[in-house]
């Protein structure tokens, strides 16, 4: 038997087939046209550009698949988060998704604290509100586009949208639902106060479900679209950061990942809704049923080495520049990179702040730049292990996911900054891999998302930090957190 596992992203859809062993069989991508920004710090895409995606990446990935041929049993859903879809009574787009990385939406934050309470916001939905999340977004379009507001009847997220098509159910699940403002996430139901406050009528949420439990099947015209089986059994999945974590064995308390793509997020499952009173970290439900975990989100990561390559060093690919940066001692001779091309989230919550290179002196060369960036990220990561420490959440073992555990360098650099060794695993296929256990738990097959992760997930290489970085990384960092209190100045 066969299980599908699909991530509606950014920049496209992934689908991959992971076999009862665990394995991959398959996976294949369609790309989705570029988000538009009809205005600085505005991002929406078409929601049925993500549908048409997904029906090319589920047929490519089954085309793909060796013979013979299994029957897929059950899959699941991942995607970007934060994303609002707006759909009319008969299931209808009524606008572009405003997605996650529009941050329009600071005086919808502000009115939201001023009516419930910044602590009582937090004490509600264990976060503050901020720009990425959606009923931010949704209260957007409540002041400035009434007439959409009013035609209103379903709220979803992207991954849902697609689930929607698929199968004609509206449903979500816990993780992703943490992320969307509305949501009691001790308790893990939606919250009656939020929604009341902001004016969102609860028929509009759709149900809420656990990560592995089986939420809808395929319709018979969605079959015949994606050569799926009608009544193939759909579980709810996660948001791509759970669904990630769960790609990756980050399941039970003490176990932390540290991944690297467009932005950087330091992940750690807790057995309790760790509270941060300060909401300089995200607090969620896990993927997991029973479980919840602690996020923190560095906005500029693998965004900054992709700036500085196309940038300064057009033509030349990330190898040349790794090889290059490894010639730097580390601390990169006082040479800092602060990430914030994007404003920042963990720990600063601060959408205005920007990006800057500090330190520069005459003997700085090309290959020092490089290398300030690649610890300048680490760096902003480490803020978050910092608050972790605060906190009192325990950190046990470290996996690196996404291009930060691909480089030998980055991977050295990030031992070196977190003090801690790490591990990068045999084969990290991300969220879309999570989800496809998710749907082998939601059949049966596994009794629980840890015996498929037992089965599934190898760790290649343990890398433990370089003695001679420790204590020019331990000073460097201490520097390095002077940055951002002297930006804040200049704004």
């Amino acid at each position: 038997m066969w299980f599908l596992g699909m991530d509606v992203g950014t920049g496209g859809t992934r689908a991959v087939i992971v076999d009862g062993g665990g394995k991959l069989v398959a996976g294949a991508s369609s790309e989705h046209a570029p988000f538009r920004t009809p205005h600085p710090g505005w991002a929406e895409q078409d929601p049925e550009d993500w549908w048409r995606a997904a029906q090319e990446a589920i047929r490519q990935a089954m085309a793909a698949a060796p013979e013979p041929h299994q029957p897929i049993v059950a899959l699941g859903l991942t995607g970007q988060m934060h994303g609002a879809v707006l759909l009319d009574e008969a299931g209808q787009v009524l606008r572009p998704s405003l997605i996650w990385c529009d941050t329009r939406t600071q005086p919808e934050c502000d009115w939201l604290h001023e009516k419930l309470g910044y602590e009582r916001m937090i004490e509600l939905t264990c976060n503050p509100a901020l720009p990425n999340f959606t009923l931010t977004k949704l209260l957007w379009v409540k002041t400035h586009e009434p007439e959409i507001f009013a035609k209103t009847r379903h709220i979803m997220c992207p991954k849902d949208y697609v689930r929607y098509r698929l199968t004609g159910e509206f449903a979500i699940d816990v993780q992703e639902a943490s992320g969307t403002l509305l949501l009691d996430v001790t308790h893990r139901r939606w919250s009656q106060e939020v929604a009341e406050a902001a004016g969102i009528p609860e028929s509009w949420l759709p149900r809420v479900y656990e990560s592995p439990e089986v939420c809808a099947r395929i319709s018979a015209q969605a079959a015949g679209l994606t050569g799926l089986a009608a009544g193939t059994p759909v579980v709810a999945g996660a948001g791509d950061q759970g669904a990630g974590a769960v790609g990756m064995g980050i399941l039970q308390p003490g176990s932390v990942s540290a991944t690297i793509g467009t932005s950087g997020v330091v992940f750690a499952a807790t057995a309790d809704p760790t509270r941060d009173p300060k909401g300089r970290l995200h607090t969620f439900c896990h993927a997991v049923p029973g479980l919840w975990h602690v996020m923190g989100v560095t906005q500029g990561a693998g965004l900054s080495l992709r700036w500085l390559r196309d940038t300064f060093f057009p033509g030349h690919n990330y190898d040349y520049l790794s090889a290059a940066a490894a010639r730097v001692p580390a601390a990169s001779e006082g040479l800092e990179w602060a990430p914030y091309q994007m404003g920042e989230r963990t720990p600063h919550l601060d959408p205005e702040v920007r990006a800057a290179f500090t330190g520069i002196a005459s003997t700085h060369t090309a290959a020092h730049f490089v290398r300030a960036v690649l610890e300048g990220v680490a760096y902003s990561l480490q803020d978050t292990f910092t608050l972790f420490a605060e906190l009192g959440i325990p950190v046990s073992a470290i996996r690196l996911g996404g291009g930060g555990a691909r480089g030998a360098l980055w991977r050295k650099i990030q031992a070196g900054i977190y003090g801690r060794a790490v591990e990068v695993l045999t084969a990290e296929e991300g969220g879309a891999f999570g989800c496809a256990l998710m749907a082998g738990v939601g059949a049966g097959h596994w009794t629980n998302l840890d015996q498929a992760c037992a089965q599934a997930i190898e760790v290649a290489q343990r890398i433990d930090p370089d003695p001679a970085d420790l204590a020019a990384y331990q000073t460097g960092y201490a520097h390095w957190r002077k940055v951002y209190p002297a930006l804040k100045t200049l704004r």
